[in-house]
Parts: C-alpha cells; structure tokens; sequence
C-alpha cells in the first residue's frame, strides 16, 4: 500500500496486480482514490490538530461535571468506558466500510458503469469521524475512567512526581528553567511541560492539577493528525485511519503515563518511511521530518536520538546501495541542521550553560535496568491481537522488502534492535542506554506494517496469488470480511484498554491530591498537611518560586512551585545540579549538628558555606516534642546496578541547630523550619 511512484502518496497498479490484463489498467496508472496534495495535507494536519484540541478538551471538561464513581471499587466506569470505546470503532467500522464500497465500485480495475458518486454530507462525515476517532479512543480509554480524580495515570507516584513537578514548575514560570533548582536551565526537555504550562494559565488551573487534560488532549491531538499523515503517505483515508487507530491502542496500552514520549512515539513509523524520500530529495517530506525531529528533542530525547540514528542509516543504505550517490548525505545534513536548530529552543541554555564552563556531576538518569531490559522482545510471536497484527506486519514486511520504503522501515528495526543490544553490552561499563524503552516502538512499527499488509493483500496480493479466480462479487466479499475481522478484532483489543491500565488508574485515585484529598474519598494520607504548609509558608512571606526548601518530600515540591535545594533522586536531576555533592554536603550538615553545629550560629555559618543557593524552609519528618530523636531527611543514593535502583537512608538533624534565627511549626507529622529573615 505505501507509495511506489514518484508521485507521492500513491499506488501504482501494475499489469500483474489486474486480473483482466492490461486493456482494463495500463500498467503504471496511478490508483489514489484519498491522495491529498501538500497545501490539503498541511490543510488537513492544522484542521485535525484544532478539531482533536477542542473535541478532547470539551469532553474532558464535560465529564469532569458527572459524577461517575471511583474506577478501582465499582465497575461502571468500564461498563462506560467499554460502551463508548465499542461505539466509537463501531462507527468508525462502518463509515469505513462504506468508504470501501465507494472505493470499490470507482476503482479502475472492474470499469463498472453508472457508478454513483459518493454524496457530499458522508464524505463530510467520513472525514469528521476518521480524524476524530483517534482523539475519541483516548477519551474513552482515559478520560473516561479517571472523570472522577483530578490525578492522572499513576497519580503522585514514583515517576510522576518529577513529570508532575516540571509540569508545576512551566505553569509557575514561562523560562526554560530546571523544574527543582533555583537559577539553573532545564536538562529535561521542556517541550511539552512547556505547553501544558500554558494550557493550565488559560484554564486556571495549578500545575500539577492541569497534567491530566494536557496528557489526555496531546496525545488525542497527537493520535488524530497521524490520519493525515498517513493518508498522504498510502494515499488511502481507510489505511491511514486504521493506522492512526493501531498506534492509539498500542500506545494507550504500553506508554499512556509518560503522555510526551507517547507523542513523539506515534510518529516514528511514518518518520522511517520518510526518511526514505527525504534521501531521494522530496523537499516536502524534508520539511516534516525537520519539523518532527526537532519538536521530538525538545519533548523526548530518547526516542529523537534512535529515530535520528535510523534516519541516518536510512540515508546512508540509499546513498551505499540503492541511489550510488552522495546526494542523500546531502540531504541528510540539511535535515540534522534544520531539526538542530529547532531542538535549541530547549537545549540551548542547559548547552550555553555547560559551554561556559558551569559545575557538572555524574548523570545517573541511565542508571536503570529492569527484567524487560535483558530481553529481545518478538511482539510478532505474542499470542494477542496485536502479536497476530505483529506477524501479518513481519511477513509483508519480508514479501515486499523490493519497496525501499519498506527497506527503510527494515532499517529501522534492525537500528532499534542494536540499540537494545549495545544497551545491554554497556552494562558491563556501569551505564544502559534505556533499551527497554524502544519495546513500544518496535511494536509500532510491526503493527503499522501489519495494517499495510492487509491493506496491500485486499488491493494487490490476492490478484498476484489468483490472478483470473477473483471477481468483483469475490472482491467485494473479501473487503467486507477484512473489514468484520479487522473490527471485531479491534474491539476485542480496545475494550480490555482500561484494565490493562487498571493499577495506573487506582493510583490515581488512591494518592492524596494537591487539595488534600483522594479521590476514592477514602481517609488521605500525609500530603493533607501540605496546603497547611504553604500556607503557613506564604503567612511568613515566603514566595514559592524564590524560595529554596531542602525536604524529601517530592509530593509537596509536584504540588506546589518551592525551588528545592535538593533534587529526589539522582535520575531527574539537572547534572548541573550537582547531586552528588550537595547530597555529602547535606548528610555532612546533619553529622555535625549533633556536634560543633549544634550551636545555631555555627550551624548557620556552615549551611552559609554552601556552593549553591542556601535552603531557607526546612521540612523534616519528626516531632517538636520529641527533640532527641531528630528530624529526618531522607539521602536518596543510586544504587545501580541493583533493581531498584535508589535507596533512601534517613539522615537525623539535631533541632538544637535551630533553636536562634530560625523559626519552628508542627505541622502533621512534619517540622517545618523557616528562617526568620
């Protein structure tokens, strides 16, 4: 199904694909019944983007008024979900199928007579429902059970305290700046947190309580310009709207909490198929995969630097094998300069920084190597629906290896595989190189080349294989088969979409929530306390974006905009941060206030000596009352190559250290310590 001719995003019937010889089709006659030209296609991705936008936030906002219950104890939230997940792909089905007929009936090969034209309002609708479906999935498999929590996948928990956290920190402050360091650019790429940032000042909303609607309308935004995208590459609205759907189902099932490695994921199957015009000089195709590349690195940079390595050896195959030219390196280097140029927006203040000669430590952020990291995954041999889509992918992909769009895709397979094998050898020199990561995206790329498969079997194989047995009836009968068994397997798959996110959803509403409660409306836990924190903070005229707090409380920094002087971990922090050094000088702090600092004035002379900007608000966990146990801070050290890969170990600061120039409240269980200036 992908293109073959020069003319892009079309299908070209040769003679042997015609089962009435060549009187019926010339051979080489362009067949491209949704082709889109480029003005359409720009047209069609700028009106799918709005349209997802505004269809994914309206229903977000609208369901945010019901009162459906808690997703983990009752099971109508699944029933709702399950319901509208069938309704959508049932619609989408059938609109579909109709389109095939249409299809069908104009296609050259049978030269049928007196053939109606397809009416005005269904292809409007045709459209309407293919670009929107996509967004109406994401919906349904997410918007739909978390309506009654204002947390998103996983809730606080983890890894989405940091996500939470940055996200808190761009609606706070519209710099690039680190989401925990006070003065300091962000190491993390700040895209998407950038942009969400901007969508909670617009609707009000805190940082962190803003992350649900961002992760659910980018990626409902993300999913549905895919069906333009793909339907200027194969030419074909049924094929890139079954594509988009795949890619949805696939990434809300396997990347739907980490919403910004799932946007740049979508995209990377098409990107390999560009990456192939791009060698051939298609300027259009240059254009976007400068814009995909370059918006992917300031969003994800894992996934930017393996699609940018498959791009690059895409390029360099098409200049070694196919064209014998070095024109592709060509435009393989206009490509990495414009995409270059792009990724700065966010990269170029942690860069600038680092040029200027700025005080690094030891990045741990690929200190990390679960189960899933030792292994090759086949998802061709899965024994699922998608395991089955897997496997229909791999054999197209190996019958039309010839299409050196296919060549590309094989390229970037065999550069994802090496990847993970090079992350595995690399373990023996104390690092990873994050794998595991690149299992979703293998998965995409077989799925997208299993839907080609059967699109490319019910337009061409079938004629190859019984070249005078099929007739139109057959035909016809064979497009409604595809059809039933594509869509019942689809809702099979899609319905279970919510369970399989099920504990991602339970900690949504299990954790206590910046407003100190939890939406299970069970009792909450200590986070409860820390708007009387903040508040109490603010009554001593502290600003939270200005202030430096040393605390191990992730929760209360993802809530609410402090600068900490600490990061939570090693693996998100800024290198520029230097962690490793501030977590000595911290854990040396707390040593020697049980001796020399326990005079305040000699503890205070000692924090003074800090490199970095002196913390003003403490917060431990310990009593007022019971001054000689200490407050707790928790160390957290790396502690790879073991899973898990951080410990935390309590270090006890002695409250003599604070008894002159410093303020105490017992809040919770917490000590709250705020400097009298």
């Amino acid at each position: 199904m992908i293109n073959t001719s020069e003319d892009e995003g079309a299908v070209v019937v040769h003679e042997d694909l015609n089962p009435y010889g060549p009187s019926r089709v010339p051979e080489g006659e362009v067949y491209r019944p949704d082709r889109l030209n480029r003005k359409a296609t720009l047209a069609a991705i700028v009106g799918a983007a709005i349209l997802a936008f505004a269809f994914a936030l309206v229903l977000w906002m609208g369901l945010k008024q019901t009162n459906l219950p808690a997703f983990g104890p009752s099971n109508v939230t699944r029933a709702v979900a399950s319901a509208t997940i069938a309704a959508v792909l049932i619609v989408t089905g059938f609109l579909t199928w109709l389109w095939l007929r249409d299809e069908h009936q104009s296609n050259p090969r049978w030269e049928l007579e007196d053939v109606k034209p397809r009416p005005k309002w269904r292809t409007a609708l045709t459209y309407l429902a293919s670009y929107l479906s996509p967004a109406a999935l994401v919906v349904a498999v997410l918007a739909i059970p978390l309506s009654a929590t204002r947390l998103y996948l996983d809730g606080i928990s983890v890894d989405q305290g940091f996500r939470t956290q940055f996200l808190t920190r761009m609606a706070d402050d519209i710099s690039l700046s680190d989401m925990n360091y006070i003065d300091m650019p962000t190491f993390y790429p700040a895209g998407w947190f950038w942009l969400g940032g901007r969508l909670a000042n617009l609707l009000g909303l805190p940082g962190w309580e803003a992350f649900q609607p961002w992760a659910i309308v980018s990626m409902a935004v993300a999913a549905s310009v895919l069906v333009p995208v793909w339907q200027r590459i194969t030419g074909s609205l049924p094929v890139a709207t079954g594509i988009a759907l795949v890619t949805t189902c696939i990434i809300l099932a396997m990347n739907s909490e980490e919403p910004y490695a799932a946007i740049v994921a979508m995209g990377i199957p098409a990107m390999l198929v560009l990456a192939s015009r791009i060698a051939k000089g298609d300027k259009f195709a240059l254009a976007s995969g400068i814009i995909y590349l370059g918006v992917s690195a300031t969003f994800y940079t894992l996934f930017t630097g393996a699609i940018a390595l498959s791009a690059v050896a895409v390029c360099i195959v098409m200049a070694a094998i196919v064209q014998r030219s070095i024109k592709p390196l060509l435009w393989l280097a206009v490509l990495g300069g414009g995409s270059i140029v792009i990724a700065l927006i966010s990269w170029g203040p942690y860069l600038l920084a680092s040029i200027n000669g700025a005080e690094r430590s030891g990045d741990s952020a690929t200190h990390y190597l679960p189960l899933e990291g030792t292994q090759f995954p086949v998802p061709f041999l899965a024994s699922s629906v998608v395991g089955l889509l897997c496997l229909v992918g791999l054999i197209y992909l190996v019958v039309r290896f010839h299409n050196n769009e296919v060549r590309a895709m094989w390229v970037g397979i065999a550069v994802f595989y090496a990847w993970m094998g090079m992350s595995m050898a690399i373990t023996l020199l104390g690092n990873t190189l994050l794998g595991f990561r690149l299992d979703t995206v293998l998965v995409l790329i077989f799925a997208t080349a299993g839907v080609l498969g059967i699109a490319d079997f019910r337009l061409a194989s079938v004629y190859q294989l019984y070249p005078t047995q099929i007739t139109e009836r057959t035909a016809n009968y064979l497009t409604n088969f595809i059809v039933i068994l594509v869509l019942l397997g689809g809702l099979y798959y899609a319905q279970d979409l919510p369970q399989k996110n099920a504990r991602a959803i339970d900690l949504a509403y299990t954790d206590t929530d910046g407003y100190g409660e939890r939406a299970d409306l069970y009792p909450a836990g200590a986070a409860r306390y820390y708007k009387d924190i903040n508040d109490h903070l603010l009554d001593q005229g502290f600003e939270p974006s200005e202030t430096v707090v040393l605390t191990d409380e992730l929760d209360f920094m993802s809530y609410y905009p402090y600068r900490g002087y600490q990061a939570f971990t090693s693996h998100y922090a800024n290198p520029l941060g230097e962690f490793g050094n501030r977590n000595a000088f911290i854990e040396d702090l707390a040593i020697r206030s049980w001796d020399e600092l326990a005079d305040p004035q000699q503890f205070s002379n000692a924090l003074n000596t800090s490199p970095w900007t002196i913390p003003e608000v403490f917060i431990f966990r310990g009593s007022i009352d019971d001054p000689d146990a200490g407050w707790k801070y928790d160390v957290a050290e790396d502690l790879y190559p073991n899973n898990p890969n951080v410990r935390f170990r309590g270090v006890y600061f002695n409250p003599e250290s604070f008894d002159q120039m410093w303020q105490t409240k017992q809040v919770g269980p917490f000590v709250v310590v705020t400097h009298n200036e």
